[in-house]
Order: structure tokens, then C-alpha cells, then sequence
């Protein structure tokens, strides 16, 4: 079917069966169908697009590396992607900001800030791929948000396109535009957040959360980024994001720190925290006997529960060495049996190298066993950590299911990748069990279902189970107030109907085939982790 341009709309549009295939997936499980797909050329094309979306009733789904794991960017609508705006702006040194599109890739925007001797600190895992509008998006995190927060507290300004097409620069401490959504927002959903319980935080001692919208933040605040930040996409599109920078470590040291169980490896990364570390991953049992199974990166005893991956950042390498040796004591004196310390770059990567040891070794595992991240980002009060890996694998083992369970201790936020084995008649109803049981054990012990990676398509059918009733309800006052006609995302942040969180999963094997070039382009992506390649480029003229 020929594509036809929205009035007024400069770049790509394209509704094509190929076009549409090779958007329909992203890192996550989920394959949804788009639309069409456009491709904005600038700020002024993202507006017109959305002009034309309000005025024709259309959704717009964000997108830009699509390395998001909870489905937020996909959905039925005209996929938004904005990969193309990937400018960065001059890094202002005195300052320490730069101005960024939202699709310069967090990876490309660090080597240009290390080039003035500045970071931007906050790093998740796909940081050499995802883009700084999707990190905005989902208020992402990473290793060392243990140390320096996620994404929200490093961004001051956010250069937004609102559902009526107007656009208007928020920015950390000036006084707020005068544009329609705002004004809405003011009048009607601002005082109802002043006013309710839900200013205090509805997951205590959680220290990462980017599920719903953060209403305890902008409470204490007053700050409207602080609702932007990890909206997904369902309170205005992003086309620009001013990030504030750091300094560089002058050096740094590691350490891996063995323990025989749960609890003492929880209060090791307790004491990391409180001893300055700036980085503490927990690597439990799970995943040590499936990177054993690999290349020998650092020898593991295998009787170990749980390991401690440690960084440290000092002045010089005399202090890192210092701190190393403290820290070290510190972990013998939680219980932990054996303590390697690494003190030059070489030897770090060494022991960092670990951290990402499992996902080459799942890949190659049997073709019908699928590595499903469904249960994959939640966070709990600390001392609840030992109970939620326990329970996680207690509900895998009960459903025949291996796991991989791994996360920020030192946040105790845990990734979990069950593999299931989609030959098996019932599989589907063995994910929608799982997640069903993992949800419940989250709530039960006062925990996140979305730790980093936003709720998404995936868990935003489940938050009335983790969020009490007046959240919830704000949550959808927050939105109609910004999008009234429900044209941002919809189905995410705020449930869409009688929406279930496992729609189509892209590893069923009885699904429709997607046309050849998007399915070469998708598997390419994927084994090559190119997730910042660009789509169209990947396939045929339409």
C-alpha cells in the first residue's frame, strides 16, 4: 500500500508491510504490529505530526534505539522514531550541561563528554545503544546509579512536544510555559497530587523505581520534570533533553567478593553502600552455574549462593588501593569466604567481564529455549532481597522453569531471565503464571515491579496489584490532564481497557511470519545487539 504523508509532515512516513514488521519488535518479548512508521526530520516535524495525530484521533508511540524491555515501545499506532535527532550540542564545561536530541545514543554523548573530562554517570547495560530520549523516557538507571541516582536527577531541562502539537522547554527551577497541557495540569491534577497520600513514597525503602508516574517526587519538589521523567512517552514527546555532567574518577578499583549465602552477600552490598562504592552487583547462584559453563573469567567456587561484583572510585590509584583493602575487611567481616581485588584497568575488565558473562552462553543454548525477560526489573526494601530471589526461585523451579537471576545489589534490584522452552504446548500459560506469581510476591513484600526499565505494555496491566487505589487514580488524572484524547502511547502508565500484560510474544513459533528483509533486519539486530541502527536503512524501498 502506498504511504501517504500526514498533512504538513517533512519526513519518512511509510505503512508498508515491511516497514510496519521491522518496528513491531524491540528488545522486550512483545511483537505488536504498528500502523506505519514515521520518521520525523526535525523538532517542527515531531509537532506537525502530532497536530495531524490529535486531529485524526491517532496514536503516537515513541521510539528510539527500541532497546526498551517492557514493551513501551511498541504498540497499534504510527510508531514515532526519533533515532534521527541525535544531535549534541557543545558541552558547557563551566557549567557542566550539554543540550542533546533525543536520539544521541547515551554511548556517543559520554565520549563526547570524556573528551572535556566530564561523564554522564548514569550508565544501564545497553548504554552503547540506547538513546538519551528513551533513558528519559523510563527514567533508566544502571551500576552506578547506586552511587550517582538514575536518569531524573540528571536531567534539567526537557524540550517537549504536547498532545496539541505546542512546544515548550521545561526546565529544573524556572517558572512554568504557558501552554494548554500545562495549564490543565495546574488546574486540575497538581492540587490532587498535594493532597493525597500518595506524596509519600508507596514503596518504602525502594530505591529505584521507575513504575507509574513519580507523584511522591514532584510533591516534594514542585518540579514538573520530575512527572516528564520516566512518563514513557504518554505526557508529551521528547525533542530535546538538557543533561547536567560530572567529573571523570581519577581512578578506580573492584573487587568480587564470594559468599555461601543470600543474606551475608545482602549485607555485604549494604556495607559497600555505606562504605562508598559506587558500583555493587549481585551475581546469584543461578547465573555463577551458568557462566561457569563459559570461558574462565574468574574462578567461582561453586558451593558460592551469591558473588559481589564491587567498584570503587577515588582521587588516585593510592586512595582506590586504600578503599580496595577496606573494602575487602568489610566483606570478610559480612561472611564472605573469598575476596579478589583487582587495581589496574586491565584487571577490572577481568572481573567486570563476568557481569556479562550468562547472555553469550543463553544465546547458545537450544534453539526452542528462549531467554523471556518478563519478570525481569523488580526492586525491594533491601532486607526483603534475600525472600524475592528466593521466591523467584522457588516459582521457577514449581513451573519446570531454569532461571537466570542477577541485579544492582546494592540497589537490591534483580534482573531475572527465565528460559522457556516454546515447545512445550503450555508455555504461554507458564509465563502468564510466573509473571502472575512474581507480581504477587513483589507486592507482598513492598516491592517494584519496574525498578529501570519503565512499566511499559508488559506490567502496566498489574499496577493496581503494586500500587494502592489513589496512585492509580492519579495516575490517570495526571494523564488526561496532559493528553486528554489518549493520542501519547496509550495503554501504558495507564491501562487501556482490559488490557493483558502477555499480548504476542515474538518467540512463539505460531505466529505469522514477518516479510523476509524486517525478519533478517530483526534477528541481525538482536544477535548483533545494533540496536541503534537505524531500521529503514536495514530494509528495502517501499
Amino acid at each position: 500500500m502506498a504511504s501517504v504523508k500526514p498533512d504538513g509532515f517533512r519526513g519518512v512516513f511509510r505503512d508498508d508491510d515491511s516497514a510496519r514488521a521491522v518496528y513491531a519488535e524491540g528488545a522486550g518479548i512483545a511483537r505488536v504490529l504498528p500502523a506505519a512508521v514515521a520518521v520525523p526530520a526535525d523538532a517542527d516535524d515531531v509537532a506537525a505530526l502530532v497536530r495531524w495525530a490529535a486531529s485524526s484521533g491517532t496514536a503516537l508511540i515513541a521510539r528510539g534505539s527500541g532497546s526498551g524491555m517492557a514493551g513501551g515501545a511498541v504498540g497499534p499506532g504510527v510508531i514515532v522514531d526519533l533515532s534521527r535527532l541525535d544531535s549534541i550540542g557543545m558541552i558547557d564545561t563551566g557549567r557542566r550541561r550539554v543540550m542533546v536530541g533525543p536520539g544521541a545514543v547515551r554511548g556517543a554523548v559520554n565520549e563526547r563528554a570524556r573528551a572535556q573530562q566530564l561523564r554522564f554517570p548514569v550508565d544501564p547495560s545497553s548504554g552503547a545503544f540506547c538513546t538519551i530520549g528513551g533513558m528519559a523516557a523510563t527514567n533508566a538507571a544502571g551500576a552506578h546509579t547506586l552511587r550517582y541516582g538514575a536518569t531524573r536527577a540528571w536531567v534539567t531541562a526537557l524540550d517537549c512536544i504536547f498532545s496539541d502539537g505546542s512546544r515548550a522547554l521545561i526546565q529544573r527551577g524556572a517558572p512554568l510555559p504557558d501552554v494548554p497541557a500545562v495549564d490543565r495540569f495546574l488546574a486540575s491534577a497538581h492540587s490532587a497530587i498535594l493532597a493525597s497520600p500518595a506524596r509519600l513514597r508507596s514503596h518504602p525503602g525502594v530505591r529505584k523505581d521507575s513504575s507509574g508516574y513519580a507523584l511522591a517526587d514532584y510533591a516534594r519538589s514542585g518540579e514538573l520534570l520530575e512527572l516528564l521523567i520516566g512518563s514513557e512517552g504518554t505526557l508529551a514527546l521528547f525533542v530535546g533533553i538538557e543533561l547536567s555532567l560530572t567529573s571523570l574518577p581519577g581512578a578506580t578499583s573492584s573487587l568480587v567478593a564470594e559468599f555461601p549465602t543470600l543474606e551475608q552477600a545482602v549485607d555485604g552490598a549494604a556495607r559497600a553502600r555505606v562504605g562508598g562504592a559506587s558500583a555493587c552487583e549481585l551475581l546469584d547462584r543461578t547465573f555463577i552455574d551458568v557462566a561457569r559453563t563459559g570461558p574462565a573469567l574468574v574462578a567461582i567456587d561453586g558451593s558460592s549462593e551469591a558473588v559481589l561484583l564491587i567498584e570503587i572510585e577515588a582521587g588516585d590509584a593510592n586512595a582506590a588501593a586504600g578503599a580496595a583493602t577496606l573494602m575487602e575487611q568489610a566483606m570478610i567481616a559480612c561472611g564472605a569466604t573469598r575476596v579478589s581485588v583487582a587495581l589496574n584497568s586491565e584487571d577490572e575488565a577481568r572481573l567486570w567481564a563476568l557481569r556479562h558473562a550468562a547472555s553469550p552462553i543463553l544465546n547458545r543454548l537450544s534453539p526452542s529455549l528462549k531467554s523471556m525477560q518478563f519478570i525481569e526489573d523488580a526492586a525491594m526494601p533491601p532486607e526483603k532481597l534475600p525472600q524475592y530471589v528466593r521466591g523467584v526461585r522457588e516459582i521457577l523451579a514449581r513451573h519446570e522453569v531454569k532461571g537466570v537471576i542477577f541485579g544492582h545489589a546494592g540497589d537490591s534490584h534483580v534482573h531475572v531471565n527465565p528460559l522457556i522452552d516454546v515447545r512445550r504446548i503450555d508455555w504461554r500459560n507458564t509465563v502468564r503464571s510466573i509473571l502472575d506469581e512474581v507480581t504477587s510476591l513483589a507486592a507482598q513484600l513492598g516491592g517494584t515491579i519496574a525498578g529501570e526499565h519503565g512499566d511499559g505494555r508488559l506490567r502496566t496491566p498489574l499496577l493496581e496489584r503494586v500500587w494502592d487505589a489513589r496512585s492509580v487514580a492519579l495516575f490517570a488524572q495526571v494523564k488526561h490532564a496532559f493528553d486528554p484524547q489518549n493520542i501519547f502511547n496509550p495503554g501504558v502508565k495507564v491501562p487501556n481497557g482490559a488490557g493483558q500484560p502477555i499480548g504476542d510474544v515474538k518467540y512463539d513459533p505460531t505466529l505469522p511470519q514477518l516479510p523476509l528483509d524486517a525478519r533478517e533486519a530483526l534477528d541481525r539486530i538482536e544477535r548483533d545487539r545494533a540496536w541503534s541502527s537505524y531500521r529503514l536503512s536495514m530494509i528495502g524501498d517501499s
